[in-house]
């Protein structure tokens, strides 16, 4: 029994020594937060996740319908304010996602109105080819109406050079014209 108490004693003492050596640094500084993201050479950096912090230099224009002008009948209906563009986040979809998340109350009260004609926002976008295909979250409320959340779309998208047509579907997945070069909508935003 002796031999495996000593055996103990001698795994207890270089345990207790290899505990006393280590020691842990919970504050960071700056010299050694900038050592520890060098890589080697060859070796790409770790990436980060983009931030949705908007930047101050970048902004993206979002059109809404000035309910005044439209109720009189003087176009343009759309009016053009600006938001901050989150780095890292497509234009695109920033510039759908601002309209449909509607106008500031500042906006509301200088009579911009958003008109979504019963959809929500965006599903699925993708533009390929110079299409931009827009898949709408939401039930379908136009009502016939001719001026609806299509012209709207369209005159959002139409500060982008790269986009040249459009296609629209509804809740449903349908668009009358989903395989032309031309932009299209659903049947439910027909007048």
């Amino acid at each position: 029994m002796r031999p495996f108490l000593k055996v103990l004693f001698l795994i207890f003492i270089a345990l207790a020594l290899l505990g006393c050596s280590i020691s842990l640094n919970l504050t960071e500084s700056p010299a050694l937060a900038t050592q520890a993201t060098q890589t080697p050479a060859g070796i790409a950096p770790p990436t980060t996740a983009p931030t949705l912090e908007p930047t101050a230099a970048q902004t993206i224009t979002v059109y809404f319908t000035d309910q005044a002008k439209f109720a009189v009948g003087t176009e343009p209906y759309e009016v053009a304010v600006t938001r901050p563009l989150p780095a890292g986040v497509d234009p695109v979809r920033a510039v759908l996602d601002a309209f449909f998340a509607g106008p500031t109350a500042d906006e509301s009260a200088q009579g911009l109105v958003l008109v979504s004609s019963g959809f929500t926002g965006v599903g699925e976008l993708s533009i390929e080819n110079g299409i931009a295909r827009i898949h709408l979250l939401g039930k379908c409320a136009n009502n016939g109406a001719a001026y609806s959340v299509a012209s709207l779309i369209s005159k959002n998208l139409e500060q982008f050079p790269q986009i040249t047509a459009y296609k629209i579907y509804d809740e449903n997945g349908d668009n009358l014209d989903p395989d032309s070069p031309m932009s299209s909508v659903p049947y439910c935003l027909e007048p």
